[in-house]
């Protein structure tokens, strides 16, 4: 059986399916569409408006009868000021650290009450020469101004 095999994803048969027209994105049905838009000074103002309202990006392509990605190029190029990504990132966890982890140079500050399951150490950065961070440092090291209020009541 010798016929035409396709190579590649192109047909041999007919070639004109196997290039894709200037501007044009993938082909649906056999029917290339255009990727780009044409922008009226009405949509680039309505773009601009919304955009400053906070829509979303969707939100603003659904009004605009665009799409999301349109809205965002179109944006881009007009130089309007950035969002943040509307996808939430999870905050870090704290890391415990147990007195197994504790090492020379992390805070030595207790967390937690000693022989219970969740006693931990702040394990953060020491000041150089103390046990505990700057922060743990200010509640365990009283000033000689203050020991002498102190000492006084």
């Amino acid at each position: 059986m010798g016929g035409a095999r396709p190579r590649d994803g192109h047909c041999d048969l007919a070639p004109e399916l196997n290039r894709r027209p200037y501007g044009t994105g993938r082909m649906k049905n056999g029917i290339a569409k255009k990727m780009t838009i044409e922008w009226t000074e009405e949509q680039i103002e309505e773009l601009v408006r919304l955009w400053e309202e906070g829509l979303s990006t969707s939100e603003i392509g659904k009004k605009l009868g665009t799409t999301k990605n349109a809205v965002v190029g179109k944006a881009h190029r007009l130089g309007l000021n950035k969002r943040q990504s509307p996808i939430r990132k999870k905050p870090n966890e704290p890391e415990v650290i147990r007195l197994k982890e504790l090492r020379a140079g992390m805070c030595s500050w207790p967390i937690g009450e000693p022989g219970t399951p969740d006693f931990h150490f702040c394990g953060h950065p020491a000041i150089p020469g103390k046990p505990y961070c700057a922060e743990h440092c200010a509640k365990a090291y009283v000033g000689g101004k203050d020991r002498k209020e102190t000492e006084a009541a």
